[in-house]
Parts: structure tokens; sequence; C-alpha cells
């Protein structure tokens, strides 16, 4: 049986300065209308504010300053991600890159990914998509389809990868591949990849959800060809190396902040003088809000001392979701309001909004059926 520990985390001087400086920064960047907060901004994309972001030194903050980075901790670098997501900035433009894909590469890129990819990233220049999704498999990673054939210099691979978040403005994927047949260790045999999308071979088709936004794509490979320098650790490593990943894209604020200008904007729609049921779901939201931000920065002190909490990330990544889709869920009870659907600053586009979005907040990244499979082996119960 896993043994689940979320020890507390004291939070340095320095993080508390740090918290203090990413808030003057966006409070500046709001003042002279860099950017309006946004609803849901590790959604947001704004290439100009991840480029102010990487002259800052907020992008890449925990990598070697030979790459661009700051060399500070991971509990700093959680500080930073919740002031940005509480304070509505549009980080989307950076984000996956900043989160997993800069920190896969550091860890398994060859001298020349680390040498020509880190650095821009760094710099708020280099964008990333994820390659893990694929059409009729699920949430099943392991089912994957996408092929890779070994040629003179590199690999040749084709395919289809779907649901493909910003592949349509990234500049670079992440790729998990099939590179041998699927045997009885259904694990085996898939590797990672680092796909440049602007080369040929590679077409991308935007999938549009309910309400018209293009934030999904499918992608599809013709013999795209990668070059041996461009294979992530081993071959046939990439299980063990994307799950580690999932570990950073699970357990952070992002997975209990989605929806926190809705929460603080009910807050302020309902008043300092709510009635007893408002009173008492508000104190509900406060203290499983609180709660998560326990678990979750508990997870970045294990990162901070190199371990990989894969099971508590995927608890965490399942009750802070959960916690996300019930914020609109009660208010839209709570408060008399019509939701109505815009990018505008009133509190029923808020509201319509956010319940449109809210039923994604549980699969991407791992649907709950999945993570709570994952949650019960740690628990001895399968």
């Amino acid at each position: 049986m896993h043994e689940f520990k979320f020890e507390p985390v004291q939070m340095p001087a320095a993080v508390e300065d740090l918290r203090k400086e990413v808030r003057a920064f966006i409070a500046e960047e709001v003042a002279r209308g860099g950017f309006t907060p946004k609803r849901n901004s590790w959604s947001s994309f704004d290439a100009e504010f991840s480029r102010k972001c990487g002259e800052r030194g907020f992008i890449g903050m925990t990598w070697p300053k030979q790459y661009g980075g700051q060399e500070r901790t991971a509990l700093e670098r959680y500080v930073m991600t919740e002031e940005m997501l509480a304070g509505g900035a549009p980080v989307g433009a950076h984000w996956v890159a900043d989160r997993q894909s800069g920190h896969q590469i550091l860890r398994y890129g060859s001298d020349r990914a680390k040498r020509e990819i880190l650095p821009k990233i760094t710099s708020g220049q280099c964008f990333f998509s994820i390659g893990m999704s694929e059409p009729d498999s699920g949430s099943d990673l392991a089912a994957v389809r996408t092929r890779a054939t070994q040629v003179d210099g590199g690999w040749r691979i084709s395919g289809t990868k779907v649901w493909t978040s910003s592949a349509h403005r990234a500049h670079y994927m992440i790729a998990l591949v099939r590179t041998a047949p699927k045997e009885e260790e259904r694990h085996a045999g898939l590797t990672q990849f680092i796909i440049d999308l602007s080369q040929p071979g590679i077409t991308v088709r935007p999938i549009y959800n309910l309400y018209g936004g293009h934030d999904f794509n499918e992608v599809v490979f013709d013999e795209y060809f990668v070059p041996d320098d461009m294979v992530m650790g081993e071959v046939g490593s990439g299980w063990k190396m994307v799950t580690g990943e999932l570990a950073f894209e699970r357990s952070g604020p992002d997975r209990f902040l989605s929806t926190y200008q809705l929460l603080a904007e009910s807050m302020r729609v309902i008043g300092s003088e709510p009635d007893d049921r408002a009173a008492n779901e508000i104190g509900r939201f406060v203290a499983h809000l609180a709660t998560l931000r326990r678990m979750s920065t508990s997870i970045a002190g294990m990162l901070t001392r190199g371990e990989q909490p894969i099971v508590e990330a995927a608890l965490v990544k399942d009750i802070g979701t959960t916690f996300e889709r019930e914020i609109p869920e009660v208010f839209r009870h709570l408060i008399p309001t019509e939701p109505t659907l815009g990018d505008g600053d009133s509190y029923a586009e808020l509201l319509g909004m956010t319940i449109l979005r809210a039923p994604g907040f549980t699969i991407r990244g791992g649907t709950r059926e999945i993570l709570r499979g994952m949650i019960a082996r740690g628990l001895g119960l399968r």
C-alpha cells in the first residue's frame, strides 16, 4: 500500500518576497492596460505577456542559469504560479512549456535540445503542446497507435493526435509514440519525441468547441521525420517518462484555481451578509481551497526534493477538478442570475462561460475514472 503523506511546507522569506514581486508585476500590467484579468488564465494565450514574463524571469524559474533559468526552488515557482492564476494573468502561451515540457527536455533531452530550445522557453518566445491523446483511445495512453519507424539519422512518424491544445500556435510538441509492437507488457515500446511543428509532414486541423472557440486540434503525422537528437531519453522508456511528466501536469494550483475568479466574484456579489445557506457554501469552498493548497504545496516540496509524487498528484488533480466543477453548480442556484455567453465583464457572462467549460475540468489531464484507479491501486484496493 502506498503511504500518502502531505507534509506541511514552511514558506521561506524569499518566497513571500517573490509573492509581492509577482503581485506588483500583475498590478502594473493591469494598470497600464497590458491585459484584462482572464476567467481561465492558464488557457488564455497572450504571446506578448509571455515575453514580458520571460524578461522578468518568471518562466523556467527552477532551471539552470546556463539555459536562462533562475535556479530557484519549486516552492518559489509555485507561489509565482498561484499569484498569476489568482490574478487572472494570461499565461496560456508559455504554460505547457514551463509546467512540463521544459522539465522533460532538461531531464531527458539531448544537449542540442537543451541548448536550442530551453533558452527560447525561458525568454517567453517558445510554446509547446502535448501529444498524448489519440482517437478511439480515451484516457488509455498505453493504447496509442501513432508509430515511429527508425530510418537513417532518425525516425519517421505516422499517426494522429487529438485534443491537442494550442497546436495551431505552438512551436513544438512532445509526442508519445509507439516505437515497438505492442506486447503483453502494454507499457513497453513507447518513446517520447520532440516535434518541431514548423516542419513538413504535419497537418494541424482545428476542433471547435461548443461555443465556437478554437482551443483544440487534431494533429496528423504523415511520414514526419525526427532526427535522433530529438528523441527523449532512451528509446522504449516513454511510459516511465510520460507518467513522471503527468505529476507536473496534475499537481499544480491550476487544478483547483480555474474557477477562482468565479468564486471570488460570487462572494463579492453575495456581499458581507450572506444568508445561512450561502455562508455555509462559501465557508465550505474556502476550507476546501485551503486544504487543496496545502496538499499542492506539499507536492511542490516533494518535487523540490527530487521525488516523483505520481499518486499524490493524481489525488490532488481528482479532488481539485471536482472542486472546480462544483463552484459554478452551487452559485448558479445561490445567485439569481440568468447565465449568458460572452467575454465581457458581467457576472452573468462569467457564470455562463464557466458553466460551459466546467465539464472539461475533470477530463483534461486524465479523467477522474483513470485517476481513481491509480489512487485505488495506491491504497492497495486493486
